[in-house]
């Protein structure tokens, strides 16, 4: 196989402005830098407390999707907290993982992938583990890593419509039958097999996974192969305003019961692929309000920035006011839509946001949530491009439901979440 391999250094895309190390507390560097651009606020010590207690409650390999936040930053603080393996969706998150964690697990999990970044990706960043849906993508992988014996397969199945925020059934996994073909035709090529599915993004129903288990357990059986690995996927969900996931430990126990009623081997590994639940909370946006009318904030930063999740998908972010040099005037909290900067009548996001009946222009509003599906978003869209970064070091606006926010943060917690 003769390939170039592509060695140079790789930026996430959409990476503008580089990044202070305050440590400072959000309101301390609001008050001193008085941005006038977006600011993301980036929380290391809650990504890693994240990826601590994510590795801790589930008993498998976890699988960081590096699509959600590639942030070298992120990564490095997922690694601090013990995620040592990696799904990716592309050669360019292949390319950035190896190159930043050379002994790293790299596992391309796209079902579609080009030719050449499956060839690049085995030959030249030791990548092993390829998802697929489809003959045709077996018979691509296996003609770009020349017919090798060290491969791992994975058939992606698909799952029926669920409950989850986001369904994702729509574009990728074989139905049952055509997995079951699937998986044993990769058993006759690859030295490793397995089947995964995806319950959706956000899912707050724990059965959704055991039925998930269910339906591949059914498809492993008929298919007569014993398997090597058994992936749940991801769609672990975290806390917004208006969602309230169960804890992760009544997600693990489904999971944990349901697998263990298909007598798998004890050889066989099983993944999950989360992306949300591990740094959603770990980011926060500051924006600055730039004219209020009526119970409508224009602010600098919407849907063709970070908060594109916010138009769209009406995803409502935990919120807080930061006065500009203003003492509050009383009165509780209100409920208010954002316009975003450009001149697209669509950058809405309709919330509501709760936030003090006084807020005004010139103030700051903190957007908590937004590790997750944030930054990565961003386009250049009519020239509002800029952002700062920044690490502060501050817990986030709203916990976990396996923990208890410090005092301080409780008052913000109550607010954000009484709609």
């Amino acid at each position: 196989m003769n390939i170039e391999c592509f060695r140079n250094p790789v930026v996430p895309l959409r990476r503008r402005g580089a990044r202070t190390r305050s440590r400072l507390s959000v309101d301390a560097a609001v008050h001193a830098a008085q941005p006038t651009e977006p600011m993301l606020c980036l929380r290391p010590e809650t990504l890693v407390a994240e990826a601590e207690r994510f590795c801790a409650a589930f008993r498998g390999t976890v699988l960081y999707a590096v699509k959600c936040n590639p942030d070298p930053a992120v990564l490095h603080a997922l690694v601090r907290g013990g995620v040592r393996h990696f799904d990716c969706a592309s050669l360019t998150e292949v390319r950035l993982v190896r190159r930043l964690f050379p002994e790293a697990g790299i596992h391309f999990m796209h079902p579609v992938k080009s030719r050449p970044a499956i060839r690049e990706a085995f030959a030249c960043h030791g990548v092993r583990t390829y998802v697929l849906d489809s003959s045709a993508e077996l018979d691509k992988i296996l003609d770009e890593t020349d017919y090798a014996r060290d491969l791992g397969l994975v058939v992606r199945l698909a799952l029926p419509k669920g409950e989850a925020r986001l369904d994702l059934s729509g574009k990728f996994g074989a139905a049952p039958a055509e997995a079951t073909r699937l998986l044993g035709a990769a058993r006759a090529v690859a030295a490793r097999v397995g089947v995964s599915f995806h319950v959706g993004s956000q899912c707050l129903t724990p059965t959704a996974y055991e039925r998930g288990v269910a339906l591949a357990g059914r498809v492993v059986r008929a298919a007569g192969v014993a398997p090597d690995i058994f992936d749940v996927g991801g769609g672990f969900p975290v806390a917004y305003p208006d969602s309230v996931p169960p804890p992760l430990a009544d997600i693990v126990a489904a999971i944990d019961g349901a697998v263990a009623r298909l007598a798998l081997p004890e050889t066989c590994a099983v993944w999950c692929e989360p992306g949300r639940a591990l740094v959603a909370a770990g980011q926060s946006l500051v924006v600055q309000v730039l004219a209020r009318r009526g119970r409508f904030l224009y602010i600098n930063d919407g849907i063709y920035g970070t908060l594109a999740d916010a138009g769209a998908l009406n995803f409502r972010y935990p919120c807080r006011l930061i006065r500009n040099g203003r003492s509050a005037t009383g009165g509780g909290l209100e409920a208010f839509g954002l316009f975003g900067p450009t001149c697209d009548s669509a950058d809405r996001m309709d919330g509501p946001f709760l936030l003090p009946g006084d807020v005004a222009e010139g103030d700051w509003i903190e957007l908590g949530q937004l590790g997750a599906y944030g930054a990565v978003l961003r386009t250049g869209f009519n020239g509002f491009d800029q952002i700062h970064r920044i690490e502060v070091g501050d817990p986030p606006l709203i916990a976990t439901p396996d923990e208890t926010l410090p005092d301080e943060r409780s008052a913000v917690v109550k607010g954000v979440c009484a709609a």
